[in-house]
């Protein structure tokens, strides 16, 4: 019988299967327990064991089918310190017949296909798990995938009422695979069961649900007229999978972590999830972590006592007070100093701190969701941040595609900001060109959404006549430097960034006609920044030419 066939002819109670060994569900406490008095090395084992099912529960209602048995097969063979991962679906449909991870790289996929119906085959009829030597579950004549193979343990997928298919793994040297190994991965097949199955569904419904998700992210509310995720503009498959993820995790009141690039939007994701949780009636706080002074961040955060340092002349309030109730946003987490990494640790596990200078705590109720540019983990790796402070912010991670990764998107974009920004000055422009637009969808956007947003206001301050007449050739020196582009690249745009709104607004900084206004802060961040990148009036730049 051919593993298709079984998987048609036949079916299993999950109560017929041998009962497993131990609890796939025990608190962590209970095998942190039990491992005491082995060695670091098996420590270590077993903690990548716990991550690789801890992720794979996350995934089960997250990732589609090919996401799943990629990484089922890459983790299980890295924790099981194997040469050969093969996870094969019965009956799943033609693109998702099995799937496997080398590490002497992809093999034949033939030869897969044939290694997979003969380990199917030795496991399924007996519908326990089998251990032994590759060339007793193969024939000798038969095609194998990976030459070099000793040792192959196998377990049958089962979940509910029905067989799912198998799971393999195996290896080259001569040591065996031991029987808790074996306990393992029956623990790893009944998860792996259940995420194929919930991701099989998911495919299955896929084109419905993300059809639901576009008219419902974009279409007009009934009542108060502003769309579900305000400020949110797309509607490609990438972005879909981001909100699609940001409604499950919103309801509830765990931790998220924004991953994205300078310019993605992460703080507008930020407020979707506050907008969509229970917490929506109460305040929404942020704070960026990178622009204010290390050494006024403290007080900032967690608020000080009249008298604590030195101009500190009442008593203030920090943002985690402000956001009791509420959800607070930790915007660049990642730049947030050493010494004080400790006391945002201690709040965000035991909900309470102290004031800077005071000795009485605070008890507060406070949702964080923290957003970053940084890889976190490499920081953590080069001791810039603290590990236990980095796996409490990371429980539900979000990613942020940049702009070049959704380019579908851009001219629904392009056509918000014009209208945003054509309403504001007072324009009426109702045409985009064809030739326009493509431009703007080929430009490689380093600075992704901000730097589309900034570009169509400039655009719209030079057009005229109706329609949009953008600097085009800006454009192509972004996308031919955008490969390389390094920091005195992206310094040099801000600054001709500035130099364009103050000339725009002929070097009047304030009021509502200013610079200031024009690029969206206030006249002292502008002035700032001004004399960082040494813009200067043209008279003073004249008059200091003349003294020296």
């Amino acid at each position: 019988m051919s593993i298709a066939e079984f998987a048609i002819t036949s079916k299993l109670s999950v109560n017929a299967l041998p009962r497993l060994p131990f609890d796939p569900y025990r608190e962590r406490s209970e095998i942190v327990a039990s491992n005491e008095g082995r060695d670091t090395a098996e420590l270590n084992v077993n903690r990548a064991r716990l991550e690789l099912l801890r992720d794979l529960t996350r995934s089960t209602s997250s990732l589609p089918i090919n996401d799943v048995l990629d990484q089922v097969t890459t983790g299980a063979r890295k924790v099981m310190r194997s040469d050969f991962a093969l996870l094969a679906l019965l009956n799943a449909g033609p693109a998702f017949v099995s799937t496997c991870h080398s590490a002497s790289g992809p093999p034949d996929q033939d030869a897969i296909a044939t290694l997979a119906r003969q380990l199917g085959e030795r496991v399924l009829s007996s519908k326990t798990p089998w251990t032994g030597y590759l060339e007793e579950a193969v024939p000798s004549d038969a095609e194998c995938a990976l030459a070099g193979l000793k040792w192959v343990t196998v377990v049958p997928l089962a979940n509910r009422h029905k067989l799912l298919g198998v799971l393999a793994l195996g290896k080259s040297d001569d040591a065996c695979y031991t029987a808790e190994e074996v306990d393992f991965l029956w623990q790893l097949a009944c998860q792996v069961a259940l995420a194929v199955e919930n991701a099989l569904v998911f495919d299955e419904l896929g084109p419905f649900r993300d059809n639901a998700y576009k008219e419902r992210a974009h279409s007009k509310g009934e009542n108060d007229g502003e769309q579900v995720f305000e400020g949110i503009v797309g509607n490609s498959s990438t972005l879909i999978r981001v909100l699609r993820e940001l409604e499950v995790v919103a309801p509830t009141d765990s931790g998220v972590l924004v991953h994205g690039e300078t310019g993605t939007g992460k703080e507008l994701i930020a407020r979707a999830i506050h907008n969509l949780s229970p917490r929506r009636d109460q305040p929404f706080v942020k704070v960026n972590c990178a622009a204010i002074p290390s050494g006024l961040l403290e007080s900032e955060l967690f608020g000080h006592e009249k008298g604590a340092f030195t101009g500190a002349i009442m008593r203030k309030a920090g943002r985690f007070e402000a956001a009791d109730k509420g959800t607070l946003f930790l915007d660049e987490v990642g730049d947030i100093p050493l010494e004080l990494q400790p006391k945002l640790l201690r709040v965000l596990q035991e909900r309470e701190f102290e004031r800077l200078g005071s000795s009485r705590t605070q008890q507060v109720d406070v949702r964080v969701v923290a957003a970053t540019h940084r890889d976190l983990k490499q920081m953590v790796e080069a001791g810039q941040f603290r590990s236990d402070l980095y796996y409490r912010l990371h429980v539900f991670p979000l990613v942020v595609p940049p702009l070049r990764e959704r380019k579908e998107d851009i001219p629904m974009l392009v056509r918000h900001y014009v209208e945003k920004y054509a309403h504001r000055m007072q324009r009426h422009i109702k045409i985009i060109p064809t030739a326009t637009m493509q431009a703007l969808v080929n430009c490689a956007w380093p600075g992704n959404v901000r730097e589309l947003q900034n570009f169509i206001e400039r655009s719209v301050i030079l057009s005229s006549g109706g329609i949009l007449r953008p600097p085009l050739a800006e454009l192509e020196q972004v996308t031919v430097q955008a490969p390389g582009l390094d920091r005195s690249t992206s310094k040099e745009m801000e600054r001709e960034q500035l130099l364009c709104a103050v000339r725009a607004s002929n070097w009047v900084l304030g009021g509502p006609n200013g610079a200031a206004a024009r690029l969206g802060m206030k006249r002292t961040t502008l002035a700032m920044r001004m004399r960082r990148l040494n813009i200067l009036r043209p008279q003073i730049n004249e008059s200091r030419s003349m003294q020296a």
